[in-house]
């Protein structure tokens, strides 16, 4: 059975599931402070870890694998939210590449009718200083709803490279001034705060996506 951690209330009709990044646990600061702006934004918000990172805990000390390789993960985390008890409305996504993740199952998801929506923090669209090795195949035909945040100074995928993607009707693309990669930005330089991108994301997130839960 899949750990979780959660946050917001027990009644909320609708549920994140959220992964995380390639190098940061479930429990890091980045992603605590996500899940209280959505908590916070009425989510019920549900934290969950692969193997590979879990392992680190008890020391071993695992690099991560090829993102496709975990979807199987991903896919056993859904079911087991349900298993729980979980029977309202479900967004999937995560923080980089635990939103790659996401995105490699959502489709098959959200055609069963499993999820409402995805959400991507920070999409890995390449690695850095490597633009020619795109993460996109499967975004140009993505079906499920889909908000993608991203900072303009995230160096995983530039404003003026994602708009040459062509990339599906279903994603939106959200910018977050002078974010970076974990959607910081330096206040000294843009006026904006940690918590004024994640209220975006969360106030977003509820705007454009509880809708659709509630019709779906």
């Amino acid at each position: 059975m899949t750990y979780f951690l959660f946050d917001g209330p027990d009644s909320a009709p609708v549920t994140v599931l959220l992964a995380h990044g390639a190098g940061a646990a479930m429990d890091s600061a980045s992603m605590a402070v996500t899940a209280k702006a959505l908590a916070t934004a009425g989510f019920r918000v549900a934290r969950f870890e692969f193997h590979y990172m879990a392992a680190r805990r008890f020391g071993h000390r695992k690099p991560p694998p090829r993102a496709e390789t975990v979807n199987p993960e991903y896919v056993k985390a859904i079911g087991d939210l349900r298993a729980k008890g979980l029977t309202g409305k479900l967004i999937i996504g995560g923080k980089s590449m635990g939103g790659r993740v996401a995105s490699m199952v959502a489709d098959e998801m959200f055609a069963k009718g499993e999820i409402a929506g995805l959400v991507c923090l920070g999409y890995p669209f390449h690695p850095p200083g490597k633009p020619e090795q795109l993460r996109t195949k499967h975004l140009a035909d993505l079906k499920t709803p889909t908000l993608i945040f991203q900072g303009t100074r995230d160096d995983f995928g530039t404003k003026d490279e994602v708009a040459t993607y062509g990339l599906s009707a279903a994603i939106e693309m959200i910018w977050l001034e002078d974010g970076d990669h974990d959607l910081k930005p330096r206040k000294a330089v843009s006026g904006f705060s940690v918590a004024d991108h994640l209220k975006t994301v969360a106030e977003t997130i509820k705007a454009r996506m509880a809708p659709l839960a509630s019709s779906s």
